[in-house]
């Protein structure tokens, strides 16, 4: 299969090129019955007589291409309705009805605060166009309506609010928020790539619209992606806030499977500077060795790095309620557990060279000792909660 992606150098076309050359490289088994033999990228700087080549040899297009800032209004229609035109015309010339896809905007909808938007009347000048191609040619022809997209690569100070506040943030520029409560309708280009992909594969969904509000309709005249997020602009930049102190805190905000937390929080990292790529820890050292706090939980514990010299025991205490697991990573040790009140002694004899957990149990006092008399001993420990110096829970006795 012969693939072009118009616009493949823009937010949208960089993604799902990096997508394609994947599954044609064998490195993404997950669409594994994708077999792609070449991706043609044509952008603004492409040499323009290649567009003719590959409309001939296209089994698929992505037209992606398209006018989001232009210096005076008429850009808009000679952008996205002109260049239409010519990649239909250069279709009907080799009478290649290949299937399209068209990523239009919901601004086409002209509907609400989008009613008079040029770019908007151009977008649906263009769809019209396209859905009398398919009508003409029979050529399959899905028309996207996308909402705002956000996502790694993404130009700020451009088109997307997000990638200003995260470039913004991550960089200690200030953000400019006029109305907290403001909503957004979000994609996320990871998103909007699997939508693709289903759509190469004959999987696409279609919809119809209730306004700007996109409603899954199996033979619906449009085509979307099913996952979006609606979200405050206030919300945004309170994760973005977050993020940027996590490396002070230590705390991990909650990032749940497929929440807009987890994928905002992929795009925030995608803008940190060389400088903030790296942080330091806070390492507390003494002559035993140290203890290092890793990492930070709301609601799932922490995690922390400890090393204990040749010959050193630590630890010798217990919890009531506080419960963790000990994972010596290098080294050779001895862990101690022993119930409050019992003389029977729990040990574990444990190395690098055999990676297990050991839990360390509630009403249990315990130890660690290095048995190694040149090797430090390094210990990766969960804690089931955050450490609260005003509530340790934690209370000395010798194994």
């Amino acid at each position: 299969m012969n693939i072009l992606i118009t616009g493949a150098a823009g937010f949208a076309g960089k993604n799902l090129v990096a997508a394609l050359k994947n599954i044609q490289q064998k490195k993404d088994r997950t669409h594994s019955e994708l077999v792609i033999d070449e991706i043609y990228e044509y952008d603004i700087h492409t040499e323009a007589t290649l567009l003719n080549t590959y409309c001939e040899k296209a089994d698929f297009i992505f037209h992606f291409a398209g006018v989001n800032r232009p210096q005076n209004n008429d850009e808009f229609m000679a952008g996205n309705f002109g260049f239409a035109e010519t990649l239909i015309n250069l279709l009907k010339k080799h009478q290649n009805t290949c299937p399209v896809v068209l990523s239009s905007s919901i601004q086409a909808t002209l509907i609400g605060r989008y009613a008079n938007s040029d770019y908007g009347k151009s977008k649906l000048a263009g769809e019209e166009l396209f859905f009398q191609y398919g009508e003409e040619t029979g050529a399959k022809v899905l028309v996207y309506r996308f909402p705002n997209l956000f996502g790694k690569w993404c130009r700020p100070n451009y088109n997307s609010a997000v990638a200003t506040f995260c470039n913004n943030i991550a960089n200690d520029l200030p953000v400019q928020v006029n109305d907290r409560n403001t909503e957004l309708e979000l994609l996320y280009i990871d998103d909007l790539v699997e939508e693709m992909l289903a759509a190469l594969k004959g999987r696409e969904h279609h919809c119809g619209f209730d306004g700007v509000r996109a409603i899954g309709q199996d033979n619906g005249k449009y085509c979307y992606a099913p996952t979006t997020h609606h979200v405050t602009l206030g919300e945004i930049v309170d994760l973005l806030n977050s993020f940027k102190n996590q490396p002070q805190t230590l705390v991990m905000p909650e990032i749940p499977h497929n929440s807009f937390a987890k994928k905002l929080y992929s795009t925030y990292l995608s803008y940190l500077p060389k400088e903030k790529v790296a942080f330091p820890l806070k390492m507390n050292v003494d002559h035993r060795g140290s203890f290092t706090e890793l990492l930070k939980t709301d609601n799932c514990g922490q995690f922390s790095v400890n090393i204990s010299k040749p010959g050193i025991t630590k630890g010798q205490h217990w919890h009531h309620s506080k419960w963790e697991f000990f994972i010596v990573v290098s080294g050779h040790g001895l862990i101690q557990e022993r119930m409050i009140g019992s003389d029977e002694v729990l040990e574990f004899e444990v190395t690098g060279d055999k990676i297990e957990a050991v839990q360390m149990l509630p009403g249990y006092t315990h130890n660690i000792i290095n048995l190694s008399d040149t090797q430090d001993l390094v210990t990766v420990m969960w804690a089931n909660e955050q450490f609260d110096n005003n509530k340790p829970d934690t209370f000395f006795e010798e194994v």
